[in-house]
């Protein structure tokens, strides 16, 4: 039987007995971690399910009922479960053996949450907006620069499910760095939720650099010699993208600080002092959008500036010739009306000496608009 199989099992089961039948994810299927980036998604949407006493992986079975009664059995451990976008039917008993609030449930499916973090008696249930960016040849004003997802972390005192929305955000080398990391793991729960808040603050920075980087490509653009030409879609769109970005930064500022003040008993003690440093990433982060937004705006505004500046450059040299041709039209003018009587219509070098008048007023204004710049 399939894990999606087993996992539509989990619903058909009673409180009386039927959970002691649960989610044999990974008995009669080796379990694949869907969070690599090489590995394709199965019809399953567990990721992994896995044990660990003292910081250290346990072998064996990867039952989750089997595995949490053993923890709770022997007091001591947690279970990790990770979960890739579950459907309301794969996600419903384990809610039930973990005695989730049926509201952050709903909230770890549906997705598109902002950051926070809820308590549900000894339930923390925090969600976290995971950015990635997007690889392009050339900013146009067409360009996805900054995607995102999201992470649902339910901590408890003896198991942790994440639950990932998106294509990114990958936990599987997060959960390798911890396993190196015994004496950390072994602080329990909390050091899985202080790892993934880590994990995608350094998202932040790592996308907030990948962005100065195009900021700074469309600010050379702006103030080269032609800047007037560069086109303002690109600016529009690093906004809009900056945007999306400042949603998924600046809220989770009050998460953390409560992580790292309020004292809770899923929350280790030493591990709040982590929590504080990973506050002050996302400080840094949210200071460096805020300057990025102030930056477009100026650099927005020089555009329009230039705009502006080459706009009056023109209409000075269209006004400037068009006073030297007015010289010869009004001329010509004067000369085109049939009058019998006009100074040296009889005269044999009067067509000469207009015509050199003429060519004398129009180079005179030409020097003159030159001087003063108009031309």
């Amino acid at each position: 039987m399939s894990m999606a199989g087993n996992l539509r099992k989990v619903t058909r089961l009673g409180r009386a007995g039927g959970l002691r039948k649960v989610a044999r994810l990974t008995r009669r299927r080796p379990r694949v971690d869907l969070s690599h980036p090489a590995r394709s998604p199965l019809g399953s949407s567990v990721v992994n399910c896995v044990t660990y006493r003292d910081g250290v992986r346990t072998p064996g079975g990867g039952d989750l009922v089997d595995a949490v009664e053993r923890v709770r059995k022997h007091g001591d451990g947690f279970v990790w479960l990770g979960l890739h976008e579950p459907t309301d039917q794969e996600f419903a008993g384990i809610a039930e053996l973990f005695d989730l609030h049926p509201l952050a449930v709903e909230d770890a499916i549906e997705a598109h949450q902002r950051p926070k973090l809820e308590r549900y008696g000894e339930t923390l249930f925090a969600v976290f907006k995971t950015v990635c960016y997007v690889e392009h040849e050339q900013l146009t004003a067409s360009s996805e620069i900054v995607n995102t997802g999201e992470i649902m972390v339910f901590a408890g005192r003896d198991f942790v499910v994440t639950v990932r929305h998106g294509r990114h955000g990958s936990l599987g080398p997060l959960r390798e760095d911890l396993e190196s990391e015994p004496r950390q793991l072994a602080k329990g729960p909390s050091a899985v939720l202080h790892a993934v808040a880590d994990h995608v603050v350094d998202d932040f920075l790592t996308v907030i650099d990948a962005v100065q980087e195009d900021i700074d490509e469309v600010e050379t653009e702006v103030f080269a010699e032609h800047g007037a030409r560069a086109d303002p879609g690109r600016i529009y769109q690093l906004k809009r993208e900056l945007i999306e970005l400042k949603r998924a930064v600046v809220p989770l500022g009050r998460p953390l600080e409560e992580l790292a003040s309020r004292p809770s008993r899923v929350v280790d003690p030493e591990i709040q002092a982590y929590f504080r440093d990973v506050s002050d990433h996302l400080l840094r982060a949210v200071e460096q959008i805020a300057s990025f937004d102030e930056l477009l705006n100026s650099i927005l505004q020089a555009h329009l500036a230039q705009v502006t500046v080459a706009q009056n450059e023109d209409m000075r040299k269209i006004t400037a010739w068009a006073a030297i041709v007015a010289v010869p039209t009004m001329v010509c003018g004067m000369y085109g009306m049939n009058f019998d009587h006009m100074p040296e219509l009889g005269w044999r070098y009067g067509y000469a000496m207009v015509i050199g008048v003429i060519s004398l007023a129009c180079l005179a204004l030409y020097r003159g608009f030159r001087r003063n710049g108009w031309l």
